[in-house]
């Protein structure tokens, strides 16, 4: 892989996306920070990459990318490669969180959930992968969630379903890119509650009479668990460590990225489940002969 890498990174206009394009971008790699919108919403976003890469003399460079619409992300690839002919590294940074009762969101409202935290992921893969093989090298990055494998309080069961789709999506896709050369690492974060507008920005159910039924039984339950997350962060805990994470296992030699890493001060047990389930996922490619695809062999 070049010294100087070609860096796409999907919902890089605010929280962990913002920082660990910045993070990336330090390192003296070409990063292009995801976003859609560009000229709406989060046109101020842009303007902020802008004068961060002029202010730390960075190549941090934002891009109209909407992980919910193929033609968006086939077209961001496109001036990618374009430019300059390759992309080294793919972080799927890009998912939504929702909050209230599971039963009081409708089915559409799941699949639009679905849509962003796991299917945009294929959307991207299937526009940028092509170019990894051929190269015989690349980096792929996803951004997963303690809540897959740790302790998941109740109000957040849509979320955590997807998250664990994703998750799920990136141990195969792990296992299925290690001959062309291909790495991946997944990084897991813990639940920040600085740093993030993962709670601020989180949708609610539909159905509000539903909603107004838990709320019966279950008076003031998502108001507790927010507290008592935040209660269990340490006060240093910030948003930055995941960022600082991502820039290093980026920053790592070929061959020598980590499969999954942790980082999750609040320590929901998310780490301790996903050792167990990441050796027995080891022990059993062995037994099938196929235990050379937990490794990635580098090609050049």
């Amino acid at each position: 892989m070049p010294t100087q890498r070609i860096v796409l990174i999907t919902g890089a206009s605010s929280g962990f996306g913002a920082l660990t394009a910045r993070a990336v971008a330090d390192l003296g790699d070409t990063v292009y920070a995801g976003m859609r919108d560009t000229t709406g919403r989060n046109a101020p976003a842009v303007l902020d990459a802008a004068d961060y890469s002029e202010e730390h003399q960075a190549d941090l460079r934002a891009i109209e990318l909407d992980v919910n619409h193929q033609e968006s992300v086939d077209n961001a690839v496109a001036q990618i490669l374009a430019e300059h002919g390759r992309i080294d590294v793919l972080i799927h940074n890009a998912g939504h969180m929702v909050v209230g009762p599971a039963e009081a969101f409708t089915a559409e409202q799941l699949a639009e959930l679905y849509n962003v935290n796991v299917l945009s992921t294929q959307r991207v893969n299937r526009a940028v992968l092509p170019g990894m093989r051929a190269r015989g090298a690349g980096l792929v990055v996803w951004v997963s969630s303690s809540s897959v494998k740790g302790g998941t309080p109740p109000y957040l069961a849509p979320y955590f379903a997807a998250k664990a789709g994703m998750d799920s999506l990136a141990v195969g896709y792990a296992a299925e890119l290690a001959r062309w050369g291909v790495e991946t690492s997944i990084v897991v974060p813990g639940s920040f509650t600085r740093g993030t507008n993962h709670f601020a920005h989180a949708g609610k159910p539909a159905d509000a009479a539903v909603e107004a039924a838990y709320e019966t039984r279950y008076a003031g339950l998502m108001e507790q668990v927010a507290g008592k997350l935040a209660a269990l962060s340490p006060a240093d805990a910030h948003a930055s460590m995941v960022s600082d994470e991502i820039a290093r296992i980026v920053a790592l030699p070929e061959g020598a990225r980590p499969h999954r890493v942790h980082i999750d001060p609040a320590d929901d047990g998310s780490e301790e489940v996903s050792e167990v389930a990441d050796r027995i996922r080891s022990e059993f490619l062995a037994r099938i002969g196929l235990d050379d695809l937990l490794s990635v062999k580098t090609q050049h």
